[in-house]
């Protein structure tokens, strides 16, 4: 673990709320999902594309059925032929690419009723602002399609991108300057650009809310009792499976 992340884990709940920036998930959740049209302009930037009606979903949990794991996308959009996924991650969780992948899947079985034909599937977008390269080869963005192995001119059209950007590495070797910009932004807090300037303004505003505030604490609260129950949990399997190979022996 790094110096950062081990101040970061010292700091009281109210020290992480008065040092949080755009790169905080909370905060980054709240200024995309309260200012569409920055939300808009980031994808747009991104993925080099034009959102026709942009409709950013309502729901922060989506469950498929009772039996199947919800999850929660941070930035979950449709245009009117398209969808998009925006996750920004802090961390390396060593299953990021699984993680794509099953929010893939449950984007296109939400977003298809009964009775539409596969076709009528939407184009599909899963976009990771990540602050480490998570596949260590030192390249600013990581664009995957699925193709043919046999013949790699061979793509299967399913009309799906998972996307992964690598902040520190974008800042520098991005050459679009707006594109650069946004990730020096989500590093450094420094803001360059009018589209940053815009951003440090939300998340500014953001702080000022008493009511985001109070859900920032408890979220902050919950990811570290969550974490404690789990590191007793682990404590307490290490310990069963220790006491059983003793009883073997």
């Amino acid at each position: 673990m790094n110096n950062s992340k081990q101040r970061q884990e010292k700091l009281t709940p109210e020290q992480k709320w008065e040092q949080a920036t755009l790169a905080n998930n909370f905060i980054f959740y709240k200024v995309m999902r309260h200012h569409p049209d920055a939300c808009q302009y980031l994808i747009e930037m991104l993925l080099h594309l034009k959102i026709e009606k942009m409709e950013i979903h309502s729901e922060e949990v989506m469950d498929i059925d009772h039996d199947s794991k919800g999850i929660r996308l941070d930035v979950y959009v449709k245009d009117t032929n398209k969808m998009y996924d925006i996750e920004l991650q802090t961390t390396d969780t060593k299953e990021l690419p699984e993680r794509a992948r099953y929010y893939q899947d449950v984007m296109d079985l939400s977003s298809l009723n009964k009775g539409d034909f596969y076709k009528d599937l939407k184009d599909s977008y899963v976009i990771f602002l990540c602050l480490e390269d998570i596949f260590n080869k030192g390249l600013p963005v990581y664009t995957f399609e699925n193709i043919c192995r046999e013949n790699l001119e061979t793509r299967l059209n399913d009309r799906t991108q998972k996307c992964f950007f690598i902040a520190n590495i974008c800042a520098k070797m991005i050459e679009d300057e707006e594109i650069r910009s946004f990730f020096e932004f989500l590093i450094s807090n420094k803001a360059n650009s009018k589209y940053t300037k815009d951003l440090n303004e939300y998340v500014i505003d953001a702080k000022h809310n008493t009511q985001w505030r109070v859900q920032f604490m408890t979220w902050v609260r919950q990811q570290a009792y969550t974490f404690e129950n789990g590191r007793i949990d682990e404590v307490q399997k290490l310990a069963l499976e220790i006491k059983t190979e003793t009883q073997e022996v």
